[in-house]
C-alpha cells in the first residue's frame, strides 16, 4: 500500500481505504433472532411462492361473471375465511362470502368488496360494473419459489429477517461479526470515578468508541488505556494485530514528541496516510499491521467522532461484508446565523436541523466548535459540511447538512 503524504481530502482518504479492504470470509449460520443486524453471506432463496395460492385481497364476495350478469340477486352459497376455505358445492346464481386472505372458491372471477353490494333479504346484488380478476392476489405474485429474495451483502433489520421468516425460513448464513480491539494511548488519561490529578482527564474517547463498535455489531477488544511508552505500544500492536481485524487507537497520532504510533507502525506493518483535510479530525491515521488494519483516531473527543463517523464506519462496512457504499445523505438548507469558517479544510460543524418560521428546514450552530466540546453532539442532529476552500457562511446563505444517522441517536 503506498503512503500518501500532506493533508488528503475526505474523498481520497475513502477511496484508497476501502480500495485496499476486502470482507471477511468466515460465515455463520444463526437463527433470525441472532442474526438481526448481520450482513448475509449468501443469497436468501424462496422456497414457496407467496402467496402460496391464489387469495382475496378484500372483504367481499366471490363471483362468477356468468351469475352476475343483468344486475341478478345472488343467493350466498357459503362463506370462506382465512385458514378455512370454501369447499361446499357452489349452486349457479349464487356467490360466497369472503374474507381478506381466504382462498378463493374454485371458478371464482373476481371478488367484489362488501361495500359495492346491497344486500337484502332476497340476497346479495352487485350495481358496479366488474372487472374479470379485480381483488384476486395470484400464487406467486410477490415472491416465485427460487426466487432469491436477498442478495449476499445485505444488512439484516427487522424488515428482512420478517420476509425470511414468512417463507417459512428459520435461519440464515452470515458473515461473522469483524472483530476489533480498541485502546487508548496517554498517560494524561484516568478512568470515570477515578480521581484527577492536575493536568489529568477523563478518558471518554474509548467509551465512545466501544459503544459505537457494538452499535455497528463488532466484536470488542478493550485494551484499556496504554502509557505513553514506546515497548508498551509495540507489545499492544503485535499481540493484538494477531486476533483481530482491526486495531484502533485513539491518541497517539498528533506530533507530539511522545507519539510513537507513527514510528511502531512503520516498523511492524505500512502507513496509507496519517493527515486529513477535514476539520476537525486533521491528525488521522490509516494502515497495515501483520495481520489487521490500522486506524489512529485523533486524541480530541470531537476530532475521534467525526473521523470514526465518516471513514471508520464505511471500513467497518466494508470488512464486514456489505454491499455498496452507503454515502450520508445531505441536504441543502440555509444557514440561521452567520459560521465560522476558514480555507484550507472540509469543515464538519455540529448543527440543530429543524423547521423555521417560514416553515422551511433551516440548520443553526451548536455555538463553540472546539474539537474539545463533545457537549456538542448530545445538542446537535446533524454536520453542517462547509466546503474545503469555503470561507464564513453569512445567515441565509445556503449550505449542505448531514443528518445524524442511528450511531449518533439520529
Amino acid at each position: 500500500m503506498e503512503q500518501t503524504t500532506g493533508l488528503i481530502s475526505l474523498e481520497t482518504a475513502l477511496e484508497k481505504m476501502l480500495s485496499a479492504l476486502s470482507a471477511v470470509t468466515e460465515t455463520q449460520t444463526l437463527t433470525l433472532l441472532q442474526a438481526a443486524g448481520r450482513i448475509t453471506a449468501a443469497p436468501v432463496i424462496s422456497p414457496i411462492d407467496v402467496p402460496g395460492f391464489d387469495n382475496s385481497a378484500m372483504d367481499g364476495y366471490a363471483v362468477r361473471m356468468a351469475d352476475i350478469g343483468s344486475g341478478a340477486t345472488l343467493s350466498v352459497a357459503g362463506k370462506a375465511f382465512a385458514g378455512q376455505p370454501f369447499t361446499d358445492s357452489w349452486p349457479e346464481k349464487s356467490c360466497v362470502r369472503i374474507m381478506t386472505g381466504a382462498p378463493i372458491p374454485s371458478g371464482t372471477d373476481a371478488i367484489i368488496m362488501q361495500e359495492e353490494a346491497e344486500v337484502s333479504e332476497h340476497g346479495v346484488r352487485f350495481p358496479a360494473s366488474v372487472r374479470p380478476g379485480q381483488n384476486i392476489r395470484r400464487r406467486g405474485e410477490d415472491i416465485l419459489e427460487g426466487t432469491a429474495i436477498l442478495n449476499a451483502g445485505m444488512k439484516l433489520s427487522a424488515a428482512e429477517l420478517a420476509m425470511i421468516a414468512s417463507l417459512g425460513i428459520k435461519d440464515v448464513q452470515v458473515f461473522r461479526p469483524v472483530k476489533v480491539a480498541v485502546f487508548s494511548t496517554g498517560d494524561e488519561l484516568r478512568l470515570p470515578g477515578e480521581t484527577l490529578a492536575e493536568g489529568q482527564i477523563y478518558d471518554t474517547n474509548r467509551l465512545a468508541v466501544h459503544i459505537m463498535l457494538s452499535q455497528l455489531g463488532c466484536e470488542v477488544t478493550d485494551l484499556g488505556i496504554i502509557p505513553d511508552n514506546e515497548q508498551a505500544l509495540r507489545a499492544a500492536f503485535q499481540q493484538t494485530s494477531q486476533h483481530v481485524d482491526v486495531v484502533i487507537s485513539s491518541g497517539g497520532v498528533s506530533v507530539g514528541e511522545a507519539d510513537y504510533t507513527k514510528q511502531i507502525l512503520e516498523e511492524l506493518g505500512e502507513i496509507g496516510f496519517w493527515k486529513l483535510a477535514i476539520k476537525p479530525g486533521k491528525p488521522f491515521a490509516f494502515g497495515r499491521l501483520n495481520n489487521s488494519w490500522f486506524c489512529g483516531l485523533p486524541g480530541n473527543p470531537v476530532s475521534a467522532a467525526v473521523t470514526f463517523y465518516q471513514l471508520v464506519q464505511p471500513l467497518l462496512a466494508r470488512l464486514s461484508g456489505q454491499q455498496g457504499l452507503v454515502l450520508p445523505t445531505r441536504l441543502r438548507v440555509r444557514a440561521a446565523e452567520k459560521l465560522k469558517k476558514r480555507p484550507g479544510r472540509l469543515d464538519f460543524q455540529r448543527g440543530i436541523l429543524k423547521t423555521g418560521t417560514l416553515g422551511e428546514l433551516e440548520v443553526h450552530s451548536t455555538g463553540h466548535q472546539g474539537s474539545h466540546i463533545f457537549s456538542s453532539f448530545s445538542q446537535a442532529n446533524c454536520f453542517i459540511v462547509l466546503e474545503r476552500e469555503r470561507g464564513p457562511v453569512e445567515a441565509g446563505e445556503w449550505v449542505e447538512v448531514e443528518p445524524f444517522n442511528s450511531l449518533f441517536g439520529g
